[in-house]
């Protein structure tokens, strides 16, 4: 991965969280979240 791809990465997941944060008062975040807490319990699970 380039710097520039890194870069462009980063900066599109700051304005997708900027977005979620200013229309939906950041629910869409704390849903997967969540959702990331619940998978990573269940891949411990099965370690």
């Amino acid at each position: 991965m380039t710097n520039t791809i890194a870069v462009f990465l980063g900066l599109f997941l700051v304005a997708l969280l900027g977005f979620d944060y200013l229309q939906y008062e950041s629910a869409n975040a704390l849903f997967l979240a969540r959702k990331f807490v619940e998978l990573i319990e269940w891949i411990a699970f099965w370690r």
